[in-house]
């Protein structure tokens, strides 16, 4: 009677399986023979839990992934730099303190930390440093600096933007650059009624601005054209006749920073006798660079932990902490902190766990360049192997739920879509499941996810 049963359970499940297959089948081919994706490449992978194939629709064919891209990136520093894993930022000063005057010069540095200065946690926005920042400088008896205020943003290379990022993206805030010290998310805000602006989230320091805005049309159509260390910037476009917030790229995290900290000491009635300079700047000037010995810290900042930066990294799709990331990885596990090194690293760590290297061409660490090239079975397999790991709760929670219900990252970029994820269907089936299309004409997101409808 036993052995009946489970010949009678395992039927119905190969039956339930081969029904769910041909309904992926069949959505599939239909999105494929629409007027929008007649000339698409499209990967597409289903497993269970178990990682038990269910469904493939070329699931080993490379195509660029846009965001989902970070589901590799994630796992590996959850797993690589561990999830209380945090950045740090100091303060210091070269020579000596006597009757409260720093004879010397006072520097801030850092791992790179991405979340220095951001809005997204509580007890880390920029006042929160400002207070403690002026505590410790009060705290070591310094009540006149007679040297520089210097930023030292050296911690990584001069390359804050990965090869192969479109131009048109650079200067908006989602194709903001990694620095040794980033400032908040590197990110500014410009509310612009029409084409004349209004006011910015903050003073960009000495930059000069080319305004090429057209009034037009009830969205938000600009872009914005900065690049590092830039003291130009251009703005072109539509934007409506009402007044709209556009978001940018800093060009010189490090030195917005510096000018803020400037700004702290005056109002704390601390004295600066020299200038406001970042080691980056004494490079160019063909200057010695300053730092100092860790018997003359003041002061140690540190971020948020790994799990609640991948939280955000996931759940908001933050490109800035998906490269700093990378140049985190390459620095720590190979003493290199360029793209190129950390990049190599993520496809190493994903080869090493079984993962095909012809599945995985990476070119970064958060999508956006279209020279990334993953399949939909490398995606289907790292989620596999993530949530066999003690950190997959981490992990997990940053994935967004989407309209359909789904937990799943998702990945736009021109005219690629796509979505990672998992899912729990009504009658309790677990699948995880990857679909990537490339040169598709269709409308949104919104037929991929009715293929994805069939899971449920």
């Amino acid at each position: 009677m036993r052995k009946t049963l489970a010949v009678l359970i395992l039927s119905v499940q190969v039956f339930y399986a081969q029904d769910i297959s041909h309904k992926l089948d069949e959505a599939t081919k239909n999105l494929m023979n629409s007027s929008g994706a007649v000339s698409s490449n499209l990967s597409f992978y289903v497993s269970d839990e178990s990682g038990n194939f269910i469904y493939e629709y070329q699931g080993n064919k490379g195509l660029s992934t846009a965001s989902t891209q970070k589901i590799f990136t994630a796992a590996a520093a959850l797993e690589v730099l561990g999830k209380n894993y945090t950045y740090k930022t100091t303060a210091g000063y070269s020579g000596n303190i006597s009757g409260g005057n720093l004879k010397g010069d006072f520097i801030i540095t850092s791992t790179g930390d991405p979340t220095f200065g951001s809005w997204r946690y509580d007890g880390y926005k920029p006042e929160n440093f400002k207070q403690k920042l002026i505590e410790a400088i009060k705290k070591a008896g310094i009540t006149k600096i007679s040297g520089d205020l210097i930023i030292d943003d050296s911690y990584f290379d001069h390359q804050t933007i990965p090869g192969g990022w479109p131009w048109d993206d650079l200067g908006n805030y989602y194709g903001a650059g990694v620095w040794g010290v980033n400032w908040r998310e590197n990110q500014f805000d410009i509310n612009i009624k029409g084409n004349e602006f209004k006011s910015f989230s903050y003073p960009l320091e000495g930059v000069q601005w080319l305004n090429d805005v057209k009034v037009g049309g009830n969205s938000d159509q600009s872009l914005i054209f900065t690049a590092p260390h830039s003291n130009v910037a251009l703005i072109n476009g539509t934007l409506p006749s009402k007044t709209v917030t556009v978001s940018g790229a800093t060009p010189n995290p490090p030195l917005q920073l510096g000018v803020e900290v400037k700004q702290w000491l005056q109002q704390s009635g601390i004295e600066l006798s020299g200038r406001m300079v970042t080691n980056s700047q004494l490079e160019i000037e063909e200057k010695k660079t300053v730092s100092f010995s860790k018997n003359n810290t003041i002061f140690t900042y540190e971020s948020p932990t790994l799990d609640k930066i991948i939280y955000w990294f996931l759940r908001k799709s933050v490109n800035l902490y998906g490269e700093t990331l990378i140049k985190t990885l390459g620095k720590e596990k190979k003493g290199n902190p360029s793209f190129k090194t950390g990049v190599a690293f993520l496809k190493e760590f994903w080869k090493s766990k079984g993962i095909n290297a012809n599945m995985i061409n990476f070119a970064d660490g958060s999508g956006l360049s279209p020279q990334n090239y993953v399949s939909a079975r490398a995606e289907v397999q790292a989620l596999i192997y993530a949530k066999k790991q003690t950190w997959f709760e981490s992990y997990y929670d940053g994935f967004p739920t989407q309209d359909n219900g789904m937990k799943m990252k998702s990945g736009t970029m021109r005219d690629t879509k796509s979505f990672a994820g998992f899912h729990t269907s009504k009658e309790g089936k677990k699948y995880i499941f990857s679909i990537i299309i490339n040169n598709y004409q269709g409308s949104g997101s919104s037929e991929l996810q009715k293929i994805l409808n069939v899971l449920k």
